[in-house]
């Protein structure tokens, strides 16, 4: 049957429309019941038992849940909790759930989709019994309500009815909202709210850990520590006439009472300091704020600052000291300054970290320290504190009222044992929100069979190059081979120079991953492979990644081939793009190729066609250069790994071959084909990446480095800066240049994709590579962006239909926000991966290294390891140091420590902070009296050469196709496979 409603509008013309809405009701829609005789179910329809047990104090019967929006919304740590069975959720609750926060809507769909877990999701808007209009002037939180109510109703006479005599289950609505409780009650529904059911559940002790504390947070005023946050009806006025301003705050990893949040229409960061300042933002927030006065304005701390507060008294103490130290500065260096009147959107997710038991016995009220820096302690209850102290946990936030020092939140989870290899992996990737599930069964469907083969009707459709010597050059033991090349001469000059026909050959992932699919949409979603030490997460299933897709050597593959005819002059003569079929003469290493191409011997079709690649791009880099292209200095550190206990061993300095380079610079010239081409196509949607030039004040303290060591850079553009960094060279210090590209690094901005419809085409320009348009197209097994961009070249040269979503402007930009966002989580996670297997290396164990001062601070030096490629503070006295904040310098008995210079510090590990372990730096030399680490025997170390290397240079396995802005030097992990015998023998020598 339909129901329909007839209302007027009135457009903006003043013509009055008349909308007529139909809405389907049935009467054949199924209960879900195995207690109902009725309805027509069938076996794998009937989720809900037919006697629930009862697990409620509360209630002595066998009844099914029913549950309310809001405790969907607040409570969905509990509902994922096995505890909870038998529960109906209404399509009330989804779609306002879907309509107010689209990740609990995500986590409640996997619940329900979990059969073993009996949710069972009932249309109640399309039921003839259960469907109700709106009333005149009703508000539409008031109509849903009551819908539920009709349904719990209708529930309880449907199964009282129908269902079997004498022992049919009953209903229990559980809402918070006290209202709806008494209206229920009213209407003879038996209803609880969350806190008294779980409270009395049986037989699941850790369940009421989990009850999240809902506190208003601008209900209380006394003993206030944190002004209350304006209303959003007062943020939405104060933005609107500009008295207030929309950002996004990001807290500072050094310092915890201070951060940062980026405004529209300034060109600095805008400062925010103190309590009041930050006014219980979390990194991430989009917040309301007011900023100051100009004579106001503030300049970012130098100092470092650890949240070691006990109460609000010592608070204040710390935060006078922070605002004390920022009061007078040069002009250059202030920012923008303001304070947080108002939360606009929260972005809080759960967080790993450790449980900080009280040192009251038998205390249920704890802290809970979590793994990310920027993120505050938080208050949680739990009754098992003492076996949870040992553990790595998950806790969510629920509140930060305004007299709590720290945010209230409740245990979600355990994840391992403290230390534990698997559950320190696991944070890593909670913390980085890397997605790391299995892959679905949905996506899994997806997938061709194992021994899929290339027929011959799609051989027809493609060029076939299988005759051609192709080969793939890769790290060692990489097993998502996407690129492989080929280089052959072609008979004839041009203006009297040799031909060469080249080739770069990707594997054509999207005739595997078909646009909306299961598998599509998961990779969308994933957006990268992502590489710890040890292990892959990756984007798509491994039958395709190191399978169907990777371009092993000697097996038949698709391929989407770039083509250029070359002179000897690395000039472009011609372009041409289509679908090929290849097969690989050899997968080699980079060490592997660089032997073929030395061995004089060697005179067969791969080597000579590495050769040809070699030379070429040689000429193709420096041409590069010539243009403005930025260099890199990075000390690139291969571990040593048990192969039993995946633990690190030993490091040691990697070689940077030519191979790495050749393979560079043959991605990137098939990127910027390919970005050209697909831009002249689809002006207003295609995928490109840009590398914004940075704003001059991100130079101001590099350059202030560099000119107390005598030079005067120029950062006016991308090729004078290029030009004088390779003039700033100081012959008595051969690593000088090297450290100067390092430091040159923090001043950049990071890479983004876009769409090109979004910006003009000037803002195209990547200021890394010099190049006008770049995009990403080398690399579509580990990179979503490349799958993209393959449709739109396919669809170009007429290989592939053109999907809908392609010409989509505003499913690209949320693409591309989603692309950077899991780009940047991958890169941190990878670092994150880096350090705690640094932490691992260095346990029981100490170093006496040169360093270098890359940073100079108020309390403290940033110093950096060369041979270890390892960076941290360095923490100087305020009694023993007087710190010059003009020029940057730390003096102590006229010893000064400047930027730049080489220092010798002792590094060991300082593990008493379980949840941050951290490395420490102690001087070593020079030799301050009272301050200097002197009490063991120093051996002179040599420093470690460190390699100069294109900023194209990439992580491992993150290969050959990109800008990379890092904040430390990379280092690259190799799983040994060395006999235990040969391990034995090593570690009885050090001994």
């Amino acid at each position: 049957m339909w129901t329909t409603k007839t209302f007027l509008t009135k457009t903006k013309r003043g013509n009055i429309l008349k909308i007529v809405r139909e809405h389907y009701l049935r009467d054949d829609l199924l209960c879900g019941s195995a207690a109902c005789n009725v309805c027509p179910h069938k076996d794998d329809e009937c989720i809900l038992d037919v006697q629930p047990e009862s697990i409620c104090a509360l209630f002595d019967y066998n009844h099914y849940l029913l549950i309310d929006t809001n405790v969907v919304l607040h409570q969905i740590d509990i509902l994922e909790d096995d505890a909870l069975k038998n529960v109906i959720i209404l399509q009330t609750v989804l779609e306002e759930v879907k309509h107010q926060n689209t990740a609990i809507f995500q986590r409640l769909l996997e619940i329900i989709g979990n059969k073993r877990r009996k949710f069972y999701s009932f249309v109640n808007e399309h039921h003839k019994d259960t469907y109700i209009e709106r009333k005149p002037g009703e508000k539409p939180n008031d109509r849903n309500d009551r819908a539920i109510r009709k349904a719990a109703a209708w529930y309880l006479e449907h199964l009282s009815i129908k269902g079997l005599t004498g022992h049919f289950p009953k209903i229990v609505l559980l809402t918070d909202d006290e209202n709806n409780r008494k209206l229920a009650q009213d209407d003879g529904i038996v209803c609880c709210s969350v806190k008294d059911y779980i409270e009395n559940v049986n037989g699941y002790p850790g369940l009421l850990d989990k009850l999240s504390k809902n506190v208003m947070p601008e209900n209380c005023s006394k003993d206030a520590l944190y002004p209350a946050h304006l209303t959003p009806s007062q943020i939405h006025a104060g933005i609107r006439n500009g008295k207030l301003h929309q950002g996004t705050f990001y807290a500072s990893r050094d310092n915890f009472l201070e951060g940062t949040a980026t405004v529209n229409g300034f060109e600095k960061q805008i400062l925010l300091q103190g309590h009041i300042g930050i006014n219980r933002a979390i990194d991430g927030d989009i917040v309301a704020i007011e900023i100051f006065p100009e004579e106001e304005w503030r300049k970012p701390s130098d100092i470092v600052l650890e949240d070691k507060a006990e109460d609000p008294g010592d608070l204040l103490e710390e935060e006078s000291i922070l605002l004390n130290t920022a009061k007078s500065a040069a002009s250059a260096d202030i920012s923008p300054t303001g304070k947080v009147v108002g939360i606009i959107r929260r972005k809080w997710r759960q967080y790993c970290g450790i449980l900080m038991q009280s040192k009251f016995p038998g205390a249920t009220r704890h802290l809970f320290a979590p793994a990310e820096k920027r993120i505050p302690r938080v208050r949680i209850e739990t009754r098992q504190s003492d076996l949870l102290a040992a553990q790595r946990i998950l806790v969510a936030l629920d509140s930060w009222p305004r007299n709590s020092r720290y945010p209230l939140g409740h245990f979600v989870r355990a994840l391992g044992p403290i230390g534990d290899k698997d559950a320190e992996n696991e944070v890593i990737l909670l913390e980085h929100d890397v997605p790391h599930a299995r892959f679905s069964e949905a996506v899994l469907a997806c997938l061709r069979p194992d021994d899929w083969t290339i027929t011959e009707e799609e051989i027809k459709k493609r060029v076939d190059l299988r005759s051609i010597c192709v080969c793939s050059v890769d790290p060692p033991g990489c097993t998502d081979i996407d690129d492989a090349l080929h280089a052959r001469p072609i008979p004839g000059t041009t203006n009297g120079l040799k031909k060469y026909e080249v080739g770069v050959h990707i594997a054509d992932v999207t005739h595997f991953v078909r646009p909306n699919t299961a598998l599509d949409k998961e990779a969308a979603s994933r957006s990268t492979t992502v590489y710890l030490v040890g292990k892959r997460i990756d984007m798509v299933p491994d039958l395709l990644s190191s399978n169907l897709c990777s371009l092993r050597g000697g097996e038949e593959r698709l391929a989407f081939s770039c083509v250029w005819e070359i002179d000897e002059n690395a000039n472009v003569l011609n372009t041409k793009f289509h679908k090929s079929v290849i097969k690989s003469r050899a997968a080699m290493t980079y060490e592997q190729a660089q032997i073929a191409i030395d061995d004089s011997s060697r005179q067969d079709e791969v080597a000579a066609s590495l050769r040809t690649l070699n030379a070429l791009a040689k000429t193709l880099k420096q041409k590069r250069l010539d243009n403005g292209a930025l260099l890199l200095a990075s000390p690139e550190i291969r571990f040593e790994v048990d192969s039993e206990t995946h633990e690190p061993m030993e490091v040691q300095a990697k070689r940077i071959l030519d191979t790495n380079s050749m393979v560079e610079e043959f991605m990137l010239l098939a990127n910027v084909s390919v970005a050209e081409h697909i831009a002249g196509e689809f002006p207003q949607s295609a995928l490109l990446r840009r590398h914004p030039a940075p704003p001059p004040a991100n130079f101001n303290t590099f350059l202030k480095a560099a000119a107390q060591q005598g030079f005067e850079l120029d950062v006016s553009t991308n090729k004078a800066f290029s030009k004088s960094l390779n003039e700033a060279v100081l012959p008595s210090r051969p690593f000088f240049n090297t450290l100067l590209r390092i430091m040159a690094t923090r001043c950049m901005q990071q890479a983004v994709y876009f769409s090109s419809g979004t910006l003009a085409q000037e803002d195209y320009y990547h200021y890394g590579l010099a190049c006008p348009i770049y995009t990403h197209f080398t690399s579509p097994i580990r990179r979503y962006a490349d799958v993209v961009v393959h449709r739109l070249l396919a669809s170009c040269v007429g290989a592939d239909a053109t999907h809908a979503s392609i010409l989509d402007t505003k499913y690209a930009v949320s693409l591309c926000e989603n692309l950077n966002y899991r780009h940047r989580q991958a890169q941190y996670a990878g670092r994150a991966s880096v350090a705690l297997n640094t932490h691992i290396l260095f346990k029981d164990r100490v170093e006496v290294e040169p360093a270098v001062v890359l940073a100079v601070k108020r309390n403290a030096l940033q110093v950096l390891i060369p041979k270890y490629g390892l960076e941290g503070p360095l923490y100087l006295p305020s009694d023993k140091f007087i710190y010059n904040e003009e020029e940057h310098v730390q003096i102590c008995n006229g010893v000064v420590l400047r930027t730049f210079d080489e220092i010798v510090v002792r590094l060991s590990l300082d593990s008493t902070n379980l949840q941050h372990r951290k490395l420490v730096f102690q001087l070593v030399k020079p030799v301050i009296p009272g301050f200097s680490y002197e009490e063991m025997e120093v051996e002179a170390v040599d420093q470690p050469e460190i390699e100069i290397v294109d900023i194209t240079r990439t992580k491992k396995r993150q290969k050959k196709d990109d800008v990379q802005i890092v904040e430390r030097p990379q280092v690259v992990i190799d799983i040994s496979k060395k006999k235990q015998e040969t391990k034995s023998k090593k570690k009885k020598g050090k001994k």
